[in-house]
């Protein structure tokens, strides 16, 4: 088996970062579509959230020109951080986290089903499947990138 060529390899990883600020960029435009378009205010939760998101449109777009892998240090705990809140919020919109535990005391509760997409899909899951591959494509590209 032959080993790719330094130009293919560093176009593949572009193009993961690009992946990773294409998913970025889709789900902070949804996150903004369901706030202001479709006036479903967020809750605490997905407040946390948005401030994991919305800087790593940045960051991995600082990453893409030109192509500087060491984005992925930047990225990956943000999107790490965001995926934990994600996994946390579908547990408690799934109702697993006890009432007295949840953060949503004021203000919109984050347990409330303001859309469910095919019936089962719903913000907090969407959320968590951005950041899981967010996430999971930034430790390839890191994998990738190590020496």
């Amino acid at each position: 088996m032959t080993k790719p060529q330094p130009d293919a390899r560093a176009s593949t990883n572009w193009s993961l970062l690009f992946a990773c600020w294409l998913l970025a960029a889709t789900a902070t435009a949804g996150s903004l579509f369901f706030s202001s378009v479709m006036d479903l205010p967020p809750c605490v939760l997905c407040w946390y959230q948005r401030i994991a998101l919305f800087p790593l449109v940045l960051i991995l777009a600082a990453g893409l020109f030109p192509f500087d892998a060491r984005a992925v240090r930047y990225a990956l705990p943000l999107a790490l951080a965001g995926w934990v809140v994600a996994g946390y919020h579908n547990l408690v919109y799934l109702g697993f986290i006890p009432e007295r535990l949840q953060p949503c005391s004021q203000g919109v509760s984050c347990s409330e089903r303001n859309l469910d997409l095919f019936g089962f899909v719903s913000i907090p899951l969407l959320s968590l499947a951005g950041f899981s591959a967010i996430v999971a494509l930034l430790v390839v590209l890191h994998r990738r990138s190590a020496p």
